[in-house]
């Protein structure tokens, strides 16, 4: 008769029991756990920028936050294509995230025929990290005394007037076509590699005007480099105080831009609950809003805030802006 030794068998299948359970408790214990290591930031713009101010200002409050270091890492190129292209490519596990703006995540679809990232279903939605109204300036020497008097001069001097941008698909190019589709103008667009480079020609009387993040143009404003116009908000900015809204110069113009966080497609939603309650925690810190109004941005309130609130603004922002790049014939190629 056979004999089973149950102590012996059990001997021999308890590390079984334990390889298994661990592979089958690894994914909830590595969320609940989460992070236990560095997480990288991937900023698809060069560091100094409107996008990676903000980056990094929100990664060293959300850091601390979730007791961990977030690690910017800048990648620039094409709009800031490539960056969001390696982040929607990077594994869904909670350390690669990115923040993009809304050239990436709404008009770079329209402009990049071959781009390989979907912004409305290729990530999972963080949320909206901050807004940053434009505001309309032009070099000193403009003769237009104020908006509706330069868009006049705009209309009249037609193809003559220069428009400066910061590349196709940057915020200073959407902004543009928006506000030049809006108003009938047809100005000569001119391309920079940047918002410096386009800035320092509109200092230098070289190109006419711009409509650009105010957090980019402040500084000019402030020195006097510059003639500002108005400001595409709802009300004036702490920071300038002294430049009207579009509404106050008798034009009726909003554009407000803004940036935003993202993981990759899969990233577990424990983890993605996490990265939300970090952010909100930034936003709401009196420092992070004392820096943002240095900035002329805003954080975004009630059902603006997390993956919803985002998700909805880049869909009706792709239907806003798409027929208006298709339009003007915008094209990265």
């Amino acid at each position: 008769m056979l004999s089973i030794d149950a102590s012996r068998i059990a001997r021999v299948l308890a590390p079984v029991a334990i390889a298994v359970t661990a592979v089958l408790a690894g994914p909830a214990y590595a969320q609940s756990d989460y992070p236990t290591k560095p997480i990288t930031v991937i900023v698809p713009f060069a560091a100094g920028g409107p996008t990676d101010v903000v980056a990094r200002l929100l990664g060293e409050h959300m850091g601390r936050t979730l007791n961990t270091t977030f690690v910017i890492e800048n990648v620039g190129g094409a709009g800031g294509t490539i960056g969001m292209t390696r982040a929607a490519q990077a594994t869904p596990d909670g350390y690669t995230i990115a923040v993009g703006n809304m050239g990436t995540q709404t008009a770079a679809p329209s402009l990049y025929p071959n781009l390989k990232y979907d912004p409305a279903k290729g990530f999972e939605q963080v949320g909206i990290c901050n807004y940053t109204p434009q505001t309309v300036v032009s070099k000193k020497g403009n003769p237009a005394k104020n908006l509706k008097e330069l868009i006049e001069y705009i209309k009249k001097n037609d193809s003559k007037v220069s428009y400066g941008h910061a590349g196709v698909g940057s915020i200073s190019h959407v902004a543009g076509l928006v506000f030049n589709a809006q108003f009938g103008l047809k100005p000569t667009l001119v391309p920079y590699r940047g918002t410096g480079p386009a800035l320092a020609d509109i200092v230098a009387g070289q190109i006419d005007y711009i409509v650009d993040q105010s957090l980019n143009v402040i500084p000019q404003i402030k020195a006097g480099t510059v003639k500002a116009y108005a400001v595409a908000a709802p009300a004036r900015l702490e920071s300038l105080p002294d430049v009207p809204t579009t509404k106050e110069a008798g034009v009726d113009f909003l554009f407000n831009a803004w940036n935003a966080m993202v993981a990759p497609k899969g990233t577990p939603k424990p983890i993605i609950d996490k990265l939300v309650m970090a952010l909100n925690k930034a936003l709401d810190d009196p420092s992070v809003k004392k820096r943002y109004n240095e900035l002329g941005s805003t954080a975004p309130q009630g059902a603006d805030r997390g993956p919803a609130g985002l998700q909805k603004l880049v869909d009706s922002e792709i239907a806003r802006i798409t027929p208006i790049i298709k339009a003007s014939g915008a094209s990265a190629n």
